[in-house]
Order: C-alpha cells, then sequence, then structure tokens
C-alpha cells in the first residue's frame, strides 16, 4: 500500500515484501473493502460527476471504484505492483472504465500541482515514516478549494496503550511504523495548512483467528501474535475493547475520517 522515500533504510523493503504477500488477501477482506466500509469515506469526500480523484497508497483499489461511480475520473497510486494487479482485477470485474492505475512514491507524487478534486489516503498513514511529507504531497496535487481525505485506525490517547498496540501491530505486520492518536492526525492537518477536518468516527471489527490467518508475522511467530492479543483482554491492555468469545477474542479497530478543504 504505502511506499517510502529511497534510501538506505529497510522500511521500503518491508512494505514491498509485506503487501506483495498480502495481496490477495488485503482486498479480500469484507470489513475493509465492503460497500459499508467505504459509504463512509464516499460521504465525507462528496465526490460530483465533474471529479477528477485520486487515491494515495490504493492498495486493491476499492476506494477508487467507489469514487468512479461518482467522479469523472479516478486514480489510484500504489508502491506495490501485486496491489495494482488486484486494483485492476477490481475494476474490471466491476465494469469500471473510468479509472487508472499508477505505481509511485507518496512523498512525490507524479502529478502536477493543483490537478485533482479530491484526494484521499485510506489505511496507510500508520506506514508512512514521513506522515507530514506525504499529507503534504496531497496538498500540493489538490486543486484549491478541493477535498482532502485521511482514514486510518487511531491508538489510544493513552502512551501505555498505544505503545501496546504497536506493539502488537509490527509483530503482526512489520511494515507498520506507528498508529497514531487522533491529536497528532490533527496536528499533521494543521502543520500542512489546512483548516481542522471534520471527523467521522467508526470502528473496523477483528477477530483473533481471521486476523492471524491474513497476517505474515515477523519471524513467522503466529503464535506470539496470538499470546499478545490474547493477553491484552484482562485490562484492555492495547484500547481495543479486546473480549473472549468462546474459544477466539473480538477486538476492534477506533478508527477516523477526517476530511476538509484546501483553502482558496
Amino acid at each position: 500500500m504505502a511506499s517510502d522515500s529511497p534510501g538506505p533504510n529497510a522500511h521500503p523493503v518491508r512494505i514491498e515484501e509485506q503487501f506483495s504477500r498480502q495481496a490477495k488477501i488485503f482486498a479480500e477482506a469484507p470489513e475493509l473493502h465492503g460497500e459499508a466500509a467505504l459509504a463512509l469515506l464516499v460521504e465525507a469526500a462528496k465526490p460530483r460527476s465533474t471529479d477528477e480523484t485520486l487515491d494515495v497508497a490504493c492498495g486493491p483499489g476499492s476506494v477508487v471504484v467507489a469514487m468512479a461511480r461518482h467522479a469523472r475520473h479516478s486514480i489510484g497510486l500504489d508502491a506495490t505492483a501485486a496491489m495494482l494487479v488486484e486494483a485492476q482485477r477490481l475494476a474490471r470485474a466491476q465494469a469500471m472504465p473510468n479509472v487508472e492505475w499508477r505505481q509511485g512514491d507518496v512523498y512525490a507524487l507524479p502529478f502536477d500541482s493543483d490537478r485533482f478534486d479530491i484526494v484521499t489516503c485510506r489505511f496507510a498513514f500508520h506506514h508512512f515514516e514521513r506522515p507530514a511529507a506525504a499529507l503534504q504531497e496531497m496538498v500540493r496535487v489538490c486543486k484549491r478549494e478541493g477535498c482532502i481525505v485521511v482514514c486510518d485506525a487511531i491508538a489510544s490517547d493513552s502512551p501505555r496503550k498505544a505503545e501496546a498496540f504497536n506493539r502488537m501491530e509490527r509483530l503482526r505486520d512489520p511494515s507498520t511504523v506507528e498508529f497514531r492518536p487522533l491529536e497528532a492526525l490533527l496536528a499533521l492537518f494543521a502543520g500542512a495548512g489546512l483548516p481542522s477536518p471534520e471527523r467521522r468516527f467508526f470502528q473496523v471489527p477483528a477477530e483473533r483467528e481471521q486476523m492471524v490467518k491474513r497476517s505474515f508475522p515477523a519471524g513467522a511467530d503466529y503464535d506470539g501474535l496470538r499470546r499478545v492479543i490474547d493477553t491484552s483482554v484482562d485490562d484492555d491492555s492495547m484500547g481495543l475493547g479486546a473480549r473472549r468469545c468462546g474459544d477466539t477474542v473480538l477486538f476492534r479497530y477506533p478508527s477516523v475520517i477526517l476530511s476538509t478543504t484546501k483553502a482558496g
């Protein structure tokens, strides 16, 4: 989904490894890519029939296709070729002719400034080592008075719970950098010179065994991932409301959609 800047660090490699392996599994996750999961984001963006839209770190293309049902033209950009294969497959299945796919870097979007009416990024900011730089690129390519939308899961305001949540996520998916509290995401908008965004809150349900099955944890430590999730139940150590249900554990990712308008 996400990309990182060129350089000696290993993060771009982790991104490529994780999302090449996850592409098909990730594309088939209904809690992320079903109609209900996409409706709030479309509502926040308010696409019109004359709009051109861009989804940054588009993954398997579900946001692009959802936007294309309402917009004139929709483009998805991702760093991972395997994700774009899934996106192309989705567009063919949905018979969407007004979509386009690009492989590229979120820190250097291959588009002119002030081009798009709507620029979105969904469930990818936690993979960005430089989220402020990624948001600034989104602002650059968005038209004046265009709409910018960022959606991601949010960490607890409690530093202890936020760190426990991020430890679990880095084990589950080593390409995770950090899930950030709401205030940190709002600070990114302020730092980019954007008006305070509207906020739409929702939760993404998760079940331990389905999550483990879809994951490629560090060191293939599937049992360790199960233990971390199990031990979070007693004191809600990750802030995810984990609870036992029969032989498994259910929990939810608190998430937010932040939408605002670039100044004219």
